[in-house]
């Protein structure tokens, strides 16, 4: 049996996976707030629960915002920032007493669609995240790569390729850089921009469903989502050429992503055609506690 941990800002999920991926039980709870201590003890509370009611011990995997850092063993670049600064992984093994695999939760969303989800047989797999964050994470041959650094896959924070007049700077990130892929794509980010175009407060979800409602406004808002998004993503395409982009978070609930995004990223990627396709994650908000299960060998 396989355990994995989805440890997030607000809550975290348990998820234990048995033979061939399939899900005995799960379960979430709040996340503690600023205070690192009572979060190991909920991770330790959530194991404890599952492995009872299973009645059998497991591996655990975990996916945390930020990455650990390779030259100080620390997590680094989380969001949330209490656990930023601290051995997690060393810390969860002597909490829960075994070998703990962690990785950054966009990673452990694409580990799961290329393991067992709607990119389960493709060979090179890009996951991306559209949410709170614009992340990402490759696998390749069902191995998850997270390079030297501890960074592949984070696209959201390149700049937006070919960016025009008026998106130029762009922008300034939490990264420090201005123009970031993210600035233009996330959730916040759309909304801010409606807001600055329309005067209008609406999410990403309330954009999408005014759009299909025939609001002028939200459609035009998301044929420029939809062009940066195709421009994001084909500089994506010209570094590695996936064989299938898997998209997750909030705003992958977008349908007309799915029918304009392809066609347009064919615009921008260095070839003669494009034969990628652009998929919606199977399994949803579930990709990535699922994903974390999956650290250890399938």
């Amino acid at each position: 049996m396989r355990i994995g941990i989805d440890l997030g800002g607000t809550k975290i999920e348990a998820i234990a996976l048995g033979e061939g991926g399939v899900p005995s039980f799960r379960h979430r709870v709040s996340t503690p707030q600023g205070d690192y201590g009572a979060t190991l003890n909920a991770i330790d509370e959530l194991v404890s629960t599952i492995e009872k009611n299973c009645s059998e011990r497991a591996t655990v995997g975990v996916g945390t915002p930020g990455a650990i850092s390779p030259r100080t063993g620390l997590i680094k670049n989380a969001n949330s920032t209490v656990l930023n600064g601290h051995a997690l992984d060393r810390d969860l093994a002597l909490v829960l007493g075994r070998p703990v695999r962690l990785e950054n939760d966009a990673n452990c969303f694409a580990l799961s669609e290329a393991v067992d989800g709607y990119a389960c047989d493709a060979r090179v797999v890009f996951g991306v995240i559209l949410g709170t964050g614009v992340g990402g994470g490759v696998v390749i041959d069902k191995r998850l790569i997270s390079g030297r650094n501890r960074i592949a896959g984070e696209w959201g924070h390149n700049p937006l390729p070919w960016p025009t007049k008026e998106e130029f700077p762009g922008e300034s990130c939490y990264c420090g850089k201005t123009g970031c892929i993210e600035t233009f794509l996330s959730g916040p980010a759309i909304s801010r921009q409606f807001s600055a175009r329309t005067g209008r407060n609406l999410s990403g979800k309330e954009i999408s469903l005014a759009a299909d409602a025939g609001d002028q406004e939200a459609i035009d808002m998301l044929e420029v989502y939809e062009d940066r998004l195709a421009r994001g993503l084909a500089h994506v395409m010209n570094v590695l050429d996936p064989d299938r982009i898997v998209l997750g978070g909030g705003l992958s609930n977008i349908e007309r992503l799915y029918r304009n995004v392809p066609g347009l990223i064919q615009r921008y990627v260095f070839s003669d055609g494009v034969d990628t396709n652009v998929v919606r994650a199977l399994h949803g908000d579930s990709s990535g506690v699922r994903g974390a299960a999956w650290l250890w060998p399938v």
